[in-house]
C-alpha cells in the first residue's frame, strides 16, 4: 500500500508538475463559509479558489484525480454541486457536516456522478458517526484534524492521535468498508511532530490518504520558478515513497511502540503550550 497524496493548489503549472511527480490528487478548495471565523486566528492558509479554478485544473491534469472541497450544505448546495460536477471534478468533499441528514443530502445531490468524500471535522459528526456511516453512497472519509481539534477545544491537533479518538473512528469506518484517511503531513524531517511518526500512524491505522500541508510545499513561495518547483516536489514525494518502502516488514509491535513514543511527544508539546499560556 502507498498513501494517496493530496496537494491543495489552484495553479495549473503546479498541478501539472504535481501529477508528473506522482501526487495522486489535486485539491481545489472552494470552502469559504465560516472558515475565517474558525481559523482566522491560526497560522493556516484560507484559500481564495474559485469555480473557474476547477475548470483550469481540469484542463491540465489527466493522471491525477481532481478533488474539490465545496461549502457545507446550504440553500444553494444543489447549484454549487451541479457546477462543480459540470466542470469535471472527480471527487467532491463535504466539509463541516454535523448530521447524517446533511450527508444524505450531499450524496443525493452528487447522485453517483463523482466520488463522495466526507471531511469529518466536527465534534457533532464524531458523536454521530454511527448514523453518518449508515448513509448509503459514501465513497471515502477524511478526518480533518485541524477543525476537529478546534471543535473539541484541544490545544494541539495531534492530541486526537495520541488520545485514541482516531483509532476509534478509523475502526468504525473500516468496519463499513469505506476508504479513509486523516490530517496532513509536512516534509520528512520537519513538523512539530515529525512527519515520519505520522506516516507510521497512517500505516498502523490502515489510512489510505493524506493532505500535503504547507510545511510540505508552500504554493505561495515566490522564490521558486517552475524548475525549482519540479525539483522540490519530486524530491519530497520520492522521500515519502522511500520511507513507505522502509516500513515493509514493520510489525504490529513496531507500530505500537511508535504510537507510544509519538504520544509521549504530543504530551510534551501540549505541556509546553500550557506553560506558555499560563
Amino acid at each position: 500500500m502507498s498513501l494517496k497524496l493530496m496537494l491543495i493548489t489552484n495553479k495549473p503549472e503546479i498541478a501539472v508538475v504535481a501529477q508528473t511527480v506522482g501526487i495522486n490528487r489535486i485539491f481545489v478548495d472552494l470552502e469559504k463559509t465560516g472558515k475565517l471565523e474558525r481559523q482566522g486566528h491560526l497560522d493556516t492558509v484560507i484559500s481564495s479558489h474559485s469555480l473557474d479554478d476547477v475548470s483550469l485544473i481540469r484542463g491540465v491534469i489527466d493522471k491525477s484525480k481532481l478533488l474539490v472541497r465545496i461549502n457545507p450544505i446550504h440553500e444553494n448546495s444543489n447549484v454549487e454541486i451541479e457546477e462543480v460536477i459540470s466542470r469535471g471534478a472527480d471527487i467532491l468533499m463535504l466539509p463541516m457536516f454535523k448530521t447524517s441528514q446533511e450527508v444524505s443530502t450531499f450524496v443525493k445531490l452528487v447522485d453517483g456522478r463523482a466520488r463522495t468524500c466526507l471531511l469529518l471535522e466536527t465534534a457533532q459528526a464524531l458523536v454521530r458517526i454511527d448514523q453518518v456511516l449508515n448513509v448509503d453512497g459514501i465513497d471515502e472519509i477524511h478526518i480533518g484534524l485541524n477543525d476537529l481539534h478546534l471543535s473539541m477545544g484541544l490545544d494541539f491537533m495531534f492530541e486526537l492521535l495520541s488520545g485514541g479518538i482516531i483509532d476509534y473512528v478509523c475502526g468504525k469506518i473500516k468496519n463499513k468498508g469505506i476508504e479513509y484517511g486523516f490530517g496532513g503531513i509536512a516534509k520528512l524531517g520537519t513538523g512539530q511532530l515529525p512527519a515520519e511518526d505520522i506516516i507510521k500512524e497512517h500505516y498502523r491505522l490502515g489510512s489510505g490518504m493524506v493532505i500535503l500541508s504547507r510545511g510540505f510545499f508552500n504554493n505561495h513561495d515566490t522564490r521558486l520558478n517552475i524548475t525549482g518547483i519540479r525539483k522540490e516536489l519530486s524530491l519530497r514525494v520520492e522521500e515519502i515513497r522511500n520511507f513507505e518502502n522502509s516500513l515493509v516488514g514493520f510489525s504490529e509491535e513496531n507500530y505500537l511502540l511508535n504510537n507510544i513514543e509519538m504520544s509521549r511527544k504530543v504530551c510534551s508539546i501540549v505541556e509546553n503550550k500550557e506553560r506558555v499560556n499560563v
